[in-house]
Protein backbone atom coordinates (compact mmCIF):
# COMPACT_ATOMS: atom_id res chain seq x y z
CA UNK A 1 0.00 0.00 0.00
CA UNK A 2 1.39 3.31 -1.00
CA UNK A 3 2.11 6.06 1.30
CA UNK A 4 -0.61 8.80 1.31
CA UNK A 5 0.67 11.74 -0.79
CA UNK A 6 -1.82 14.22 0.55
CA UNK A 7 -1.16 13.89 4.66
CA UNK A 8 -1.05 17.00 6.26
CA UNK A 9 2.71 18.00 7.93
CA UNK A 10 3.41 18.05 11.77
CA UNK A 11 4.52 21.31 12.78
CA UNK A 12 6.08 21.52 15.95
CA UNK A 13 6.54 24.82 17.72
CA UNK A 14 9.66 25.39 20.65
CA UNK A 15 7.84 28.01 22.71
CA UNK A 16 11.14 29.88 24.54
CA UNK A 17 10.42 31.22 27.84
CA UNK A 18 12.39 34.80 28.08
CA UNK A 19 13.72 35.87 31.73
CA UNK A 20 15.85 38.76 30.95
CA UNK A 21 13.34 41.21 32.61
CA UNK A 22 13.14 39.32 35.77
CA UNK A 23 15.75 41.84 37.40
CA UNK A 24 13.58 44.85 37.46
CA UNK A 25 10.06 42.88 37.51
CA UNK A 26 9.59 44.96 41.17
CA UNK A 27 10.88 48.57 40.55
CA UNK A 28 6.99 49.36 40.05
CA UNK A 29 5.90 48.96 43.54
CA UNK A 30 8.50 51.33 44.27
CA UNK A 31 7.46 53.97 41.94
CA UNK A 32 4.09 53.49 43.12
CA UNK A 33 4.95 54.22 46.95
CA UNK A 34 6.99 57.34 46.12
CA UNK A 35 3.42 58.24 44.11
CA UNK A 36 1.45 57.46 46.85
CA UNK A 37 3.54 59.47 49.52
CA UNK A 38 3.47 62.53 47.02
CA UNK A 39 -0.10 62.16 46.92
CA UNK A 40 -0.12 61.86 50.95
CA UNK A 41 1.73 64.89 51.27
CA UNK A 42 -0.12 67.02 48.45
CA UNK A 43 -2.96 66.59 50.13
CA UNK A 44 -1.77 67.02 53.32
CA UNK A 45 -0.81 70.32 52.37
CA UNK A 46 -3.99 71.02 50.90
CA UNK A 47 -5.68 70.02 54.54
CA UNK A 48 -3.34 72.64 56.37
CA UNK A 49 -3.84 75.44 53.95
CA UNK A 50 -7.79 74.89 54.78
CA UNK A 51 -7.26 74.17 58.50
CA UNK A 52 -5.27 77.66 59.41
CA UNK A 53 -6.05 80.64 59.30
CA UNK A 54 -4.23 83.89 57.40
CA UNK A 55 -2.30 84.67 60.02
CA UNK A 56 -0.59 81.27 60.99
CA UNK A 57 -0.10 80.71 57.60
CA UNK A 58 2.17 84.04 57.25
CA UNK A 59 3.55 83.18 60.75
CA UNK A 60 4.62 79.82 58.94
CA UNK A 61 6.23 81.89 56.21
CA UNK A 62 8.10 84.38 58.39
CA UNK A 63 8.90 81.15 60.02
CA UNK A 64 10.99 79.29 57.06
CA UNK A 65 11.91 83.42 55.68
CA UNK A 66 16.04 83.59 56.13
CA UNK A 67 15.44 87.35 56.75
CA UNK A 68 13.23 87.12 59.12
CA UNK A 69 14.18 86.16 62.53
CA UNK A 70 12.76 83.83 64.49
CA UNK A 71 12.77 85.44 67.41
CA UNK A 72 12.81 89.33 68.61
CA UNK A 73 15.57 89.00 71.51
CA UNK A 74 18.90 88.51 69.72
CA UNK A 75 22.07 88.36 71.75
CA UNK A 76 25.60 89.05 70.76
CA UNK A 77 28.71 90.67 73.31
CA UNK A 78 30.25 93.60 73.41
CA UNK A 79 33.57 92.18 71.74
CA UNK A 80 33.74 89.97 69.16
CA UNK A 81 33.70 87.01 71.22
CA UNK A 82 31.78 87.96 74.62
CA UNK A 83 29.84 85.56 75.48
CA UNK A 84 27.21 87.97 77.70
CA UNK A 85 23.63 87.12 78.20
CA UNK A 86 21.40 87.48 75.51
CA UNK A 87 18.60 89.20 78.11
CA UNK A 88 21.57 91.97 79.42
CA UNK A 89 20.60 95.36 79.61
CA UNK A 90 24.23 96.32 78.10
CA UNK A 91 23.86 94.05 74.98
CA UNK A 92 22.41 95.17 71.77
CA UNK A 93 23.03 93.12 69.01
CA UNK A 94 24.96 95.22 65.58
CA UNK A 95 21.73 96.26 63.99
CA UNK A 96 20.30 97.56 67.05
CA UNK A 97 17.65 95.16 67.76
CA UNK A 98 18.29 93.14 70.61
CA UNK A 99 16.56 92.00 73.99
CA UNK A 100 16.45 95.88 74.81
CA UNK A 101 17.06 99.00 73.58
CA UNK A 102 17.19 101.54 76.64
CA UNK A 103 21.19 100.80 76.96
CA UNK A 104 23.56 100.80 74.40
CA UNK A 105 27.34 98.76 74.85
CA UNK A 106 30.56 100.93 75.04
CA UNK A 107 31.27 99.69 71.68
CA UNK A 108 28.07 101.37 69.90
CA UNK A 109 28.65 104.27 71.77
CA UNK A 110 32.25 104.72 70.03
CA UNK A 111 30.56 104.89 66.73
CA UNK A 112 29.10 108.11 67.18
CA UNK A 113 25.49 107.56 65.31
CA UNK A 114 24.01 110.38 64.59
CA UNK A 115 20.39 108.72 63.25
CA UNK A 116 22.17 109.55 59.71
CA UNK A 117 22.10 106.36 57.05
CA UNK A 118 24.55 104.80 55.32
CA UNK A 119 23.79 107.03 52.22
CA UNK A 120 24.14 110.08 54.20
CA UNK A 121 20.61 111.18 54.19
CA UNK A 122 17.98 110.82 57.57
CA UNK A 123 15.66 108.01 58.17
CA UNK A 124 12.51 109.42 56.86
CA UNK A 125 9.93 107.07 56.05
CA UNK A 126 12.61 104.16 55.62
CA UNK A 127 12.18 103.89 59.42
CA UNK A 128 11.28 99.71 59.79
CA UNK A 129 8.99 98.77 62.30
CA UNK A 130 8.85 95.44 60.29
CA UNK A 131 10.30 93.39 63.65
CA UNK A 132 7.96 95.64 65.73
CA UNK A 133 4.75 94.55 63.94
CA UNK A 134 5.24 90.99 63.12
CA UNK A 135 5.92 90.63 67.27
CA UNK A 136 2.34 92.27 67.98
CA UNK A 137 0.52 90.45 65.43
CA UNK A 138 2.01 86.85 66.32
CA UNK A 139 4.36 86.05 63.35
CA UNK A 140 7.35 85.26 65.12
CA UNK A 141 7.93 81.56 65.86
CA UNK A 142 8.14 82.55 69.70
CA UNK A 143 4.95 84.17 70.16
CA UNK A 144 2.52 84.08 72.81
CA UNK A 145 -0.19 85.92 71.42
CA UNK A 146 -3.72 83.90 71.23
CA UNK A 147 -6.22 83.55 68.56
CA UNK A 148 -8.55 85.57 70.37
CA UNK A 149 -6.12 88.49 71.28
CA UNK A 150 -5.51 89.03 67.57
CA UNK A 151 -8.93 89.15 66.81
CA UNK A 152 -8.84 93.12 68.43
CA UNK A 153 -5.52 93.84 67.10
CA UNK A 154 -4.66 95.65 63.77
CA UNK A 155 -1.67 97.55 62.67
CA UNK A 156 -0.35 99.79 59.91
CA UNK A 157 2.26 102.14 58.91
CA UNK A 158 1.79 105.38 58.60
CA UNK A 159 3.71 108.85 57.99
CA UNK A 160 3.38 109.39 61.51
CA UNK A 161 4.87 106.05 62.61
CA UNK A 162 3.48 102.37 63.20
CA UNK A 163 -0.28 102.68 64.90
CA UNK A 164 -1.33 99.89 66.89
CA UNK A 165 -5.44 99.67 66.27
CA UNK A 166 -7.28 98.39 69.47
CA UNK A 167 -11.13 98.12 68.92
CA UNK A 168 -14.35 96.40 70.19
CA UNK A 169 -15.47 93.51 68.68
CA UNK A 170 -19.49 92.29 68.99
CA UNK A 171 -18.48 89.90 71.30
CA UNK A 172 -15.97 91.73 73.25
CA UNK A 173 -15.25 95.42 74.45
CA UNK A 174 -11.87 96.41 75.64
CA UNK A 175 -14.00 98.91 78.77
CA UNK A 176 -16.88 98.61 80.32
CA UNK A 177 -19.58 99.68 78.62
CA UNK A 178 -19.99 103.58 78.82
CA UNK A 179 -16.78 104.06 81.29
CA UNK A 180 -12.85 104.11 81.49
CA UNK A 181 -12.50 100.52 83.38
CA UNK A 182 -10.69 98.14 81.16
CA UNK A 183 -11.63 94.89 80.39
CA UNK A 184 -9.45 91.84 81.76
CA UNK A 185 -8.67 91.24 77.42
CA UNK A 186 -7.31 95.24 77.28
CA UNK A 187 -5.12 94.61 79.81
CA UNK A 188 -3.30 91.48 78.21
CA UNK A 189 -3.50 94.12 75.01
CA UNK A 190 -1.24 96.24 76.67
CA UNK A 191 1.31 93.91 78.22
CA UNK A 192 1.65 92.61 74.78
CA UNK A 193 2.45 96.08 73.37
CA UNK A 194 4.24 97.03 76.74
CA UNK A 195 6.78 94.23 76.11
CA UNK A 196 6.76 94.22 72.12
CA UNK A 197 7.70 98.07 72.63
CA UNK A 198 11.35 97.43 74.13
CA UNK A 199 12.20 96.47 70.60
CA UNK A 200 12.53 100.13 69.37
CA UNK A 201 12.96 103.26 71.18
CA UNK A 202 10.42 105.66 69.31
CA UNK A 203 8.41 107.99 71.63
CA UNK A 204 4.70 106.70 71.91
CA UNK A 205 1.48 108.44 71.40
CA UNK A 206 -1.93 107.38 72.98
CA UNK A 207 -5.71 107.73 71.12
CA UNK A 208 -8.91 107.35 72.23
CA UNK A 209 -12.25 107.25 69.88
CA UNK A 210 -15.60 105.77 70.79
CA UNK A 211 -18.89 105.32 69.02
CA UNK A 212 -21.66 108.15 68.37
CA UNK A 213 -24.44 107.85 70.90
CA UNK A 214 -27.69 106.42 70.03
CA UNK A 215 -29.62 109.47 71.64
CA UNK A 216 -28.92 112.78 71.62
CA UNK A 217 -27.52 114.24 74.74
CA UNK A 218 -27.84 117.84 76.24
CA UNK A 219 -23.80 116.91 77.00
CA UNK A 220 -21.77 115.33 75.35
CA UNK A 221 -19.54 112.94 76.92
CA UNK A 222 -18.03 111.58 73.96
CA UNK A 223 -14.76 113.97 74.45
CA UNK A 224 -14.77 113.09 77.88
CA UNK A 225 -15.38 109.61 77.48
CA UNK A 226 -12.87 108.95 74.79
CA UNK A 227 -9.78 110.91 76.50
CA UNK A 228 -10.35 109.06 79.70
CA UNK A 229 -10.17 105.65 77.83
CA UNK A 230 -6.51 106.54 76.12
CA UNK A 231 -5.27 108.28 80.00
CA UNK A 232 -6.40 104.34 81.15
CA UNK A 233 -4.10 102.56 77.95
CA UNK A 234 -1.57 105.09 78.82
CA UNK A 235 -1.52 104.14 82.74
CA UNK A 236 -1.53 100.20 81.76
CA UNK A 237 1.32 100.52 79.23
CA UNK A 238 2.93 102.51 82.33
CA UNK A 239 2.19 99.50 85.21
CA UNK A 240 3.60 97.13 82.31
CA UNK A 241 7.27 99.16 82.09
CA UNK A 242 6.85 101.70 79.76
CA UNK A 243 8.59 104.43 80.97
CA UNK A 244 6.87 107.66 81.31
CA UNK A 245 9.76 109.67 78.99
CA UNK A 246 8.69 107.86 76.25
CA UNK A 247 4.83 109.12 76.09
CA UNK A 248 4.67 112.02 73.85
CA UNK A 249 1.10 112.38 74.00
CA UNK A 250 -2.32 111.63 75.05
CA UNK A 251 -5.70 112.48 72.93
CA UNK A 252 -9.15 111.77 72.75
CA UNK A 253 -11.01 112.08 69.09
CA UNK A 254 -14.51 111.32 70.66
CA UNK A 255 -16.91 110.31 67.94
CA UNK A 256 -15.52 112.35 65.34
CA UNK A 257 -13.17 109.96 63.28
CA UNK A 258 -15.36 106.56 62.84
CA UNK A 259 -14.41 103.86 61.50
CA UNK A 260 -17.44 101.89 60.29
CA UNK A 261 -19.90 103.39 58.34
CA UNK A 262 -22.62 102.94 61.24
CA UNK A 263 -21.74 105.38 63.86
CA UNK A 264 -23.12 103.70 66.94
CA UNK A 265 -20.69 99.89 65.81
CA UNK A 266 -18.80 98.61 68.36
CA UNK A 267 -16.09 98.85 65.65
CA UNK A 268 -15.34 102.68 66.19
CA UNK A 269 -14.53 102.27 69.89
CA UNK A 270 -10.93 102.12 69.85
CA UNK A 271 -7.97 102.77 71.43
CA UNK A 272 -4.68 103.75 69.33
CA UNK A 273 -1.09 103.14 70.06
CA UNK A 274 1.52 105.15 68.06
CA UNK A 275 4.86 104.33 67.83
CA UNK A 276 6.19 108.14 66.25
CA UNK A 277 8.99 107.87 63.97
CA UNK A 278 12.10 109.27 65.31
CA UNK A 279 12.54 113.27 64.05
Amino acid sequence: MGAQTNAAPIIIKKKRVSCGDGHHGGAWKVAYADFVTAMMAFFMLMWLLNATTEQQRKGLADYFAPTIPLSPESGGGDGAFDGDSMLSEDTLLRDGQGATTKYATESRLARGSVGVDAQGGGKGNKEDFSTLEAQLLGRTGESDVSDKLLKHIVTRVTDEGLVVELFDTEDQALFESGSDTPTRFLRALALIIARSSDLVTNSIAVEGHVSASPVVQARNTAWDLSTARAQKLRQLLRDKGVTARRMDRVTGHADRELFAKNPMAPRNNRVEVIFLRHP
